[in-house]
């Protein structure tokens, strides 16, 4: 029975080793109708053993005659080639893919007028709506403007009045507090002209630091919400936080608040 089995093991090695020496390394490239093609992926069916083709096309591998190969790429159709006598006395293999072709399912091209730009879309929007959507955006009904600030005015209402002694002295004193006050509500005025000028520019200014496609694209916010958008998100204070220059955290709100606002306006 040991040299039934020792006998079987020899026919078996035999076989292999012969099996192994009729196995040749062949060279061969892989192209197309445009070049060569890279990264495609060889696999001998029989052996199991695979490779790929390098930057310049190439590939070897080891193979018998009879063995397939399947040759395959992305955007190309696989290809099956069979082991002859002549590949393997050439030792060399040149193989074409075709590239794939993909039909696409039927669909519906709806013809806009619009341009993809935002200062000339915007104009092809109707009056009453770019009026409503000024309207909210500059809507002031909730500042106080007859509401002073007593914190400054206190200095002032402190001092004691100067009276004048001299008969025939000029009001100088009264004429240079009358200035002061004069000054100060200048600066009022001026800082709440900044302000809302501030308040006016801010949709524009982040639209053109942020660009259009990352409201209109990314956050997918229609373009006659767009004023509206930014209004919903102010309550979270990014015109402040874009002025202090935290543009990250002006960001973060805006893609975080996209997704209830979108939500709120489809029920809408």
């Amino acid at each position: 029975m040991k040299k039934v089995l020792f006998a079987i093991f020899i026919i078996s090695l035999s076989n292999a080793l012969l099996s192994q020496e009729k196995r040749k390394l062949i060279t061969g490239k892989v192209l197309d109708s445009t070049g060569i093609i890279k990264n495609a992926n060889i696999i001998n069916f029989k052996t199991k053993q695979g490779t790929f083709s390098s930057e310049q096309g190439l590939f070897r591998i080891f193979v018998s005659k009879g063995d397939s190969l399947s040759v395959s790429s992305v955007q190309h159709t696989p290809k099956i080639i069979v082991i002859t006598e002549r590949i393997l006395n050439q030792k060399k293999l040149t193989i074409l893919l075709k590239s794939a072709t993909y039909t696409l399912s039927e669909f519906e091209l709806k013809r806009h007028n619009l341009m993809g730009r935002l200062d000339i879309d915007s104009k092809d929007v109707p009056r009453d709506v770019q009026d409503s959507l000024l309207r909210n955006i500059m809507d002031f009904s909730n500042v106080d403007f007859s509401q002073k600030d007593y914190k400054i005015d206190a200095i002032e209402l402190a001092r004691p009045p100067i009276v004048n002694t001299m008969s025939g002295a000029m009001g100088m004193s009264s004429g240079g507090a009358s200035t002061g006050s004069t000054s100060k509500d200048s600066e009022r005025l001026w800082a709440l002209r900044k302000d809302l000028a501030q308040k006016k520019a801010f949709p524009y200014k982040i639209l053109s630091e942020l660009g259009e496609k990352f409201f209109f694209d990314e956050l997918k916010i229609p373009l006659d919400r767009y004023f509206h958008f930014l209004e919903y998100c102010n309550s979270l204070n990014i015109e402040t936080l874009h002025k202090e220059g935290k543009f990250l955290n002006v960001i973060k709100i805006l893609r975080d608040e996209s997704v209830p606002y979108l939500e709120i306006i489809k029920k809408e």
